[in-house]
């Protein structure tokens, strides 16, 4: 993804959602700068602009406090949302009931219905982290996210694995017919090694029991 250059004539919103303490601000710093950097929990905002090839529009990224007394107001930034990033931190087991219901909160939104979804599994890099395979059974996604187009992205912010292709993938989700987005995705995770079947049949057994 090019993040130098003239900016393209058009511009989308991309929003940058997920608990505190998932990772959003240090992946968005990591991917931009190529720089780790100590962050301090978002109170608020931050913008970020990002440019992409000649024929998608530059991203305007938003990424909003993940703190339980932040939630509240992310409503208030879903208006003109054209992409929706929700990261995960896959290491931490004990917190991703909480981060099931925020997101399915969030996608239960008038404003946000149909915006694509792109998962950020972030902290793959630490031992124990859940795969994108059993975040998916998790956060119950294949269910939450019927009729609209998604994805799970496998990243780490400290490395940035996986960074620039959560970002693009955003970017295509947005320009491309869901029914196109659907089994392009079924190709992608079967490259990846990700078992769709075993995910499909897994997300299934969890929403029978």
């Amino acid at each position: 993804m090019g993040l130098r250059g003239s900016k393209s004539k058009k511009q989308a919103q991309v929003l940058i959602l997920g608990l505190d303490g998932s990772g959003k601000t240090t992946l968005l710093y990591k991917l931009k700068y190529n720089e780790s950097v100590v962050t301090v929990p978002t109170v608020g905002f931050n913008i970020e602009m990002m440019d992409t090839d000649r024929s998608s529009p530059s991203l305007t990224v938003w990424d909003v406090g993940g703190q339980k007394r932040m939630r509240p107001y992310w409503r208030h930034y879903y208006a003109d949302t054209a992409g929706l990033m929700f990261v995960v931190d896959s290491w931490d087991q004990k917190r991703l009931d909480e981060a099931r219901r925020e997101l399915h909160r969030v996608l239960r939104n008038e404003s946000l219905k149909e915006v694509p979804l792109v998962v950020l599994a972030n902290k793959q890099d630490l031992p124990e982290a859940l795969s994108p395979d059993a975040l998916c059974v998790k956060l119950d996604l294949r269910r939450v996210c019927e009729g609209r187009a998604w994805f799970i992205q496998p990243c780490s912010a400290t490395t940035g694995m996986g960074l620039e292709e959560g970002f693009r993938r955003i970017v295509y989700l947005m320009k491309t017919p869901l029914k196109q987005t659907q089994e392009d995705i079924k190709d992608k995770m079967r490259s990846q090694c990700f078992s769709v079947t075993a995910v499909k049949q897994s997300c299934s057994s969890a929403e029978d029991g």
